[in-house]
């Protein structure tokens, strides 16, 4: 069902809702400059189009490589005319056209997409750029309902994906989605919107959030590597070709410093005292080991440093060297929002020393926590490619927040470097809440065993995480566990009761929408329990929000959880509604309203919707019509319907429901 929220602070303005207007608001032409900046502002929106509209048989990664080609190759060499391009007529108030470049691009998007979905076998597609070697490609995996929206969309033509897309994406009314397919160049528009409209989809799911989730990002990959016995054949077949032009080339002319006492850093930039001072190990900044039991507060600038090589000078330069100013073939990564700058002067030194066949330095500035990792054998410091640094902004982490770190991370295995305080670990597979806790070995310096980590699959039948001293951290793959709680939104607590474990348990396979957003907390809470139509029992209303470190950027999720079959207790709950941004179901604004379509036992179908304790009344309208008074409404519906819905709060206001 599509859910759409009437608070319009909570939702920024997109593409999607600035649609072109006619020739007379941009003129005849489109300049290259234009094109180009609406192409860089909203490439990850345009990847994303092209990679659902392309055709799924030729394979997730080669999909991927796909999209990113076709909107390499969209920017026009010249001053391009716009008339033909099919854009809506003009708009104004809210919904003015500002961005005609955005649907210019667009439009060019599409075109070379639906060109790839209707090449005949015998016809290449065009050249894949940017072209990988030795790696596979592809998005992260979604849960059971991004699946079956992939299968539906599998289903569907070209011009019937590219008719979903604009209409469910892009959010363009229907008779602006023909005029842009034909525009496109599809013979028959009207049938494409109506195959579009025909699509088998999941209950709840004709909402751009599972359009816009990890599952469908081009730009948010995972990587596996092609065939290794196919790769080392080629290799060595490369290698005894190129080995005289290598020599030949040592012969000519060597580096006068090769590797050096900098490491994989590249030439320096800067001569100025703060920028020698961030570089001196010497200056690092180390805190005893007792200093946090008497610290007026408890965060990474209390940790001690640990490790077997915090002695180790020349390690020490080489990592901040490499932060100040990372070379070509150093792997660099970092959270959203964190600036991947050097250091503004000296940092805190947190862990240096040896793990799994890795060095791993740990330092932190007060704003970020920095990794600097490199091959214990040495392996890639001749050319600097063996290193790897990864940054994860930390400001204002406390106690509760500051409880490890992800010191390395191995073939599905992670371990962590604990606080000072931190005495005891043990690992809980959140889906199974019954289990006995393990205890995970935290060593001397306070590193743990390696423990799994979660891997998000269709079926997700463990999430794993750690409970220190109370506290359940789970890894969302950075250098930060996020932390997980339960109850209400200004007052969260810590995951130990039956109903916060249980509630966890058929809502822990929904985190891997949250992985590697920078995320700082998720919170859990029930905001409404309702009675079901026909005697079904009782399902639970619950908001997942999760809080990241720059503020900014914070994902909240709304499900319900109804009975489960016997024999699995903790089946996950389906998701009513997500939302990016805005204030619901935060500290902020501690209230929710969420709707979702379910069929009975009997297959009749009902709209059923919950607000929390501030909603005094729900009402729907559009494709279903009802009101209730109180915060919880049942109405008779049909399969594919769509209702807004909008409740009355007890202090005279409105709320919208989340979406």
């Amino acid at each position: 069902m599509k859910q759409q929220q009437k608070q319009q602070q909570a939702t920024p303005r997109r593409p999607d809702r600035t649609t072109p207007g006619s020739l007379a608001d941009f003129g005849d032409v489109i300049d290259v400059e234009q094109a180009e900046a609406a192409l860089v502002e909203h490439y990850p929106r345009l990847v994303r189009l092209a990679y659902l509209v392309l055709p799924p048989g030729q394979g997730r990664s080669r999909r991927v490589l796909a999209a990113h080609g076709v909107v390499q190759r969209t920017l026009p060499r010249q001053r391009s005319s716009a008339r033909g391009a099919g854009l809506p007529a003009p708009r104004t108030g809210a919904d003015a056209a500002i961005d005609p470049g955005y649907a210019f691009v667009r439009l060019r998007v599409l075109r070379a997409a639906l060109a790839g979905g209707r090449t005949r076998r015998w016809l290449p597609l065009p050249p894949l750029l940017p072209q990988v070697w030795g790696l596979r490609l592809f998005p992260r995996s979604g849960g059971a309902d991004e699946l079956a929206l992939d299968q539906a969309l599998s289903a569907l033509s070209g011009p019937g994906r590219a008719a979903f897309v604009l209409r469910d994406l892009e959010r363009l009314s229907a008779p602006e989605t023909r005029r842009v397919l034909e525009a496109a160049g599809v013979a028959h528009p009207r049938e494409a919107l109506e195959e579009a409209e025909r699509a088998t989809t999941p209950a709840g799911s004709r909402d751009r959030s599972l359009l816009e989730s990890a599952e469908f990002d081009p730009c948010a990959l995972q990587a596996r590597p092609t065939d290794l016995i196919r790769r080392r054949q080629h290799g060595r077949a490369v290698l005894a070709a190129g080995a005289a032009v290598l020599v030949c080339g040592a012969l000519l002319g060597l580096p006068g410093e090769g590797w050096g006492p900098d490491g994989a850093a590249a030439p320096p930039y800067a001569q100025n005292a703060a920028a020698e001072a961030a570089l001196d190990p010497g200056k690092l900044t180390v805190s005893s080991a007792t200093v946090w039991k008497h610290a007026a507060r408890q965060d990474f600038a209390t940790w001690p440093a640990r490790g077997d090589r915090i002695h180790d000078r020349a390690l020490l330069r080489r990592a901040l060297a490499v932060w100040a100013r990372p070379g070509a073939g150093v792997q660099v990564s970092a959270t959203p929002g964190t600036p991947a700058g050097p250091a503004a002067g000296p940092a805190q030194l947190l862990f240096a020393g040896v793990v799994n066949h890795a060095v791993v330095v740990l330092f932190h500035d007060g704003l970020r926590v920095v990794r600097y990792a490199e091959a214990a054998d040495g392996e890639g410091q001749s050319d600097g490619t063996g290193a790897a640094l990864d940054f994860a902004r930390t400001d204002g982490a406390a106690a509760a927040s500051a409880t490890a770190l992800v010191v390395s991370r191995t073939q599905g295995n992670v371990r962590f470097l604990t606080a000072p305080w931190v005495k005891s670990a043990r690992l809980v597979d959140l889906v199974k809440p019954e289990a006995v806790d393990q205890p995970v070995t935290v060593g001397a310096g306070g590193v743990t065993d390696p423990v799994p980590t979660a891997q998000p699959t269709a079926q997700c039948t463990t999430w794993p995480a750690l409970r220190m001293g109370g506290r359940l951290l789970t890894d969302l793959g950075e250098l930060v566990p996020a932390r997980l709680t339960y109850g209400s939104p200004r007052k969260p607590g810590d995951v130990t009761s039956p109903k916060a474990r249980t509630a966890w348990a058929r809502t822990a396979c929904q985190l891997a929408v949250a992985r590697g957003q920078g995320v700082r907390t998720v919170n859990a809470w029930e905001f409404a329990r309702q009675p079901l139509p026909g005697g079904a029992g009782t399902a639970a209303w619950l908001c997942t929000r999760a809080e990241t470190w720059r503020g900014a950027g914070s994902r909240t999720m709304a499900q319900i959880q109804t009975p489960t079959p016997n024999g699995k207790p903790y089946t996950p709950g389906t998701i009513a509604a997500r939302a990016e941004g805005g204030t619901a179901c935060g500290p902020r604004a501690p209230r929710a309203l969420a709707g979702v379509l379910w069929k009975a036992a009997d297959k009749r179908w009902w709209l059923l919707a919950a607000g929390s304790t501030q909603v005094t009344s729900v009402r729907a309208t559009g494709g279903v019509s009802g009101q209730a008074t109180g915060r919880l409404l049942s109405v008779p519906a049909k399969a594919g319907d769509r209702a807004e819905l909008t409740g009355s709060l007890a202090n005279g206001g409105r709320i919208g429901a989340i979406g």
